[in-house]
């Protein structure tokens, strides 16, 4: 017998079909940060990394150019299993020589080698106008900028963003979700928190007043706690987020790094999907703040996915990884964050998840604790083994991410 056929005979036992587990997860779609491969650096502005967010580390190989970066992905989407989107900042366009377009000027040409790029491997595209890195971040001030110069670059530059996402579904025939995060907020105590928000919530609804289709366009609100240099107050709060997204009929976005460590978002997904259609995460790892640690198979990744599949809800959650690792070999942090998401949803679909829901109605919360302690030590590893096994893949993948580190990454100098 197999290791499969041991784990599925295994899992048969508690009611659990590892096959139509397997057929699940191949139709999930996971959308993966292009961001990785070269710590957030973007091809559209020398300005260092900024916006409450770094990258920390100086392992070799970051991708410099258009050309590297498009290698490399193609070298960890090669090593990840399953149905796959790429996610972009709008800080990765491309321009021609000579024709530089600021990010209030952007369009669809300069992201039309990425739209072919998307189209030959049959990749949806997602996208992210990027409110940070950029000397027309003032005082640590975008949308909510009192200064009418900054705030209007800066709304343009979301229209412009919202038309770059049409044009990403429109041409790869996949929808595209536009995700909104703004670093916006102040190092000591403001002396006024209301205003801002106010010019935060004026300049989403000039964006969001350009024409779109909400069939194929998902627009999504980020929050956070805060950030480096933006301790004191975050304008976009996940209250101000969640009240925002809900009253304007747009998507909340969660990123599991944007909260207080003691906060869970496996525990608020069950909350907005209660009251919103879609809902949007972006999975990362914290580490004591918002670190983006690459992603693991841990309990809170585990955690997530089980309250998606136990709730029906793989069709109503928008899954996106967003970390930046650059202590690391980049194309290892890429692949293993990804698996670990995918790893994270197939345990999700091994549990006998209706059996357990009537544990816990009826109070019988011993027997529960019990079963959910006993699953954890089921064959799984064996059923994640054939899932890779039936896309061609191993799960080893070290020795093929230090081959082309020795061979291509290396070289970068």
């Amino acid at each position: 017998m197999t290791p499969y056929e041991e784990a599925r005979s295994q899992y048969a036992h508690v009611g659990v079909d590892t096959e139509a587990a397997l057929s699940t997860l191949q139709g999930v779609p996971l959308s993966i940060h292009c961001w990785q491969g070269d710590d957030v650096t973007g091809f559209d502005s020398k300005e260092a990394l900024s916006g409450g967010i770094q990258a920390t580390g100086n392992y070799p190989g970051r991708a410099r150019t258009p050309q590297e970066l498009m290698a490399d992905i193609d070298k960890a989407l090669s090593l990840i299993p399953g149905k796959k989107k790429l996610n972009l900042h709008a800080s990765y366009a491309m321009f021609e020589e000579g024709k530089f377009a600021d990010r209030d000027q952007i369009g669809p040409q300069h992201f039309a080698q990425w739209v072919a790029f998307a189209r030959e491997r049959g990749l949806g595209l997602d996208f992210n106008p990027t409110f940070f890195s950029h000397p027309m971040v003032q005082e640590n001030l975008t949308l909510s900028s009192p200064d009418e110069t900054v705030r209007r670059f800066w709304v343009e530059h979301g229209k412009r963003c919202l038309e770059i996402a049409s044009y990403f579904a429109q041409e790869t025939g996949v929808p595209c979700v536009m995700n909104i995060w703004i670093p916006d907020g102040y190092k000591d105590i403001p002396a006024d928190r209301l205003s801002p928000r106010l010019r935060f919530r004026q300049s989403l609804d000039e964006i969001l007043a350009a024409p779109y289709d909400r069939s194929h366009v998902f627009v999504t609100l980020e929050s956070k706690v805060f950030g480096i240099g933006l301790e004191s107050y975050t304008v976009g709060s996940s209250e101000f987020c969640l009240q925002y997204a809900d009253q304007k009929g747009i998507v909340p976005l969660m990123d599991n790094g944007h909260y207080h460590p003691t906060e869970l978002v496996s525990d608020k997904i069950s909350a907005l999907l209660a009251f919103h259609e879609k809902i949007a995460l972006h999975i990362t790892r914290g580490v004591r703040w918002d670190s983006d640690h690459v992603v693991l198979f841990d309990d809170e990744t585990r955690e997530i996915a089980k309250e998606i599949v136990r709730n029906n809800a793989l069709h109503r959650v928008f899954l996106a990884t967003d970390y930046f690792d650059a202590a690391i070999n980049r194309i290892s942090a890429w692949v293993t964050g990804a698996r670990s998401v995918q790893k994270a949803l197939l345990f999700a679909l091994l549990q006998p998840n209706q059996m357990l829901r009537q544990l816990q109605e009826e109070n019988r919360m011993t027997e529960l604790m019990v079963w959910q302690e006993s699953l954890k030590t089921l064959p799984f590893g064996g059923v994640w083994e054939e899932y890779l096994a039936r896309q061609g893949l191993a799960a080893d993948y070290l020795s093929d991410i230090m081959q082309y580190e020795q061979e291509v990454l290396v070289n970068r100098r």
